[in-house]
C-alpha cells in the first residue's frame, strides 16, 4: 500500500482517532479540519500493526437505538433503490441493491454483505486496536456517516476472516475511481 493510500485510509478514521482541546466534554467527538490537505497534514504517523486483530473485537450489526433493526438491516433498508420488503423483527426480505464494486444489481439480501469503507482489520492497524469496546462497536456500526458503510457483493466473494482486510484495497481504489464516492469522501472528511 502506497504512502498517500495509506494516509487516505487514516483520513478515513481521523474523525474517530482525533480529538481536540475544545472538545474535551467530547473526547470521542470528530475533528474537522478547513481543507483535506489540512486534515492529512494533522494525522500522527506510525507503523501499523496488525497483531491481536480479531474481527470478534468490532461488535457489529447492533440495534444501537434499540427500534428493531440492526445496522446491516438499516444500511439494506436505505440503499435499496426499490422500496425494500421488510419482514418482522426488521428482517429486510428483499429489496434492489446496485453493489457499487462490482456493478451487479441484487434482489436477495442474503447476496450481499455489509462493507466497511475502511475494513476492520485497516481500522485496526490504524489506530483502533487502542480504541474501547464500546468505540470499536461504535465504529463497526457507523450510521452517522452514511458513507462509510455500503451493501456489496464483492465483499462477499473476497472475504477473508482473520488476518487480512475484508476488501482488498485495490478494491476500494477501483471503486473509487469508477464512482462518485471521491465526491463522497470529500464531502465527508473536507
Amino acid at each position: 500500500m502506497t504512502a498517500r493510500a495509506l494516509a487516505g485510509a487514516a483520513l478515513a478514521l481521523l474523525p474517530l482517532t482525533t480529538a481536540s482541546s475544545a472538545q474535551a466534554d467530547e473526547p470521542d467527538g470528530p475533528v474537522r479540519f478547513p481543507s483535506l490537505h489540512d486534515g492529512i497534514e494533522a494525522l500522527p504517523l506510525a507503523a501499523e500493526s496488525r497483531t491481536g486483530y480479531q474481527r470478534t473485537s468490532f461488535k457489529h450489526w447492533v440495534d444501537a437505538d434499540r427500534d428493531g433493526c440492526s445496522t446491516r438491516a438499516k444500511v439494506l433498508i436505505a440503499e435499496s433503490r426499490a422500496r425494500p420488503e421488510v419482514g418482522p423483527k426488521c428482517k429486510v426480505i428483499s429489496g434492489r441493491w446496485f453493489s457499487y464494486y462490482d456493478g451487479v444489481t441484487v434482489t436477495d439480501p442474503k447476496g450481499l454483505d455489509i462493507d466497511h469503507m475502511v475494513p476492520l482489520a485497516e481500522a485496526w492497524d490504524s489506530g483502533a486496536s487502542q480504541f474501547s469496546a464500546a468505540r470499536r462497536e461504535a465504529y463497526a456500526n457507523d450510521l452517522e456517516a452514511e458513507r462509510s458503510l455500503v451493501a456489496s457483493v464483492a465483499a462477499g466473494r473476497v472475504r477473508h476472516r482473520g488476518e487480512v482486510s475484508r476488501t482488498p484495497f485495490w478494491m476500494i481504489l477501483i471503486h473509487l475511481l469508477r464512482t462518485r464516492l471521491i465526491g463522497q469522501l470529500f464531502a465527508l472528511y473536507g
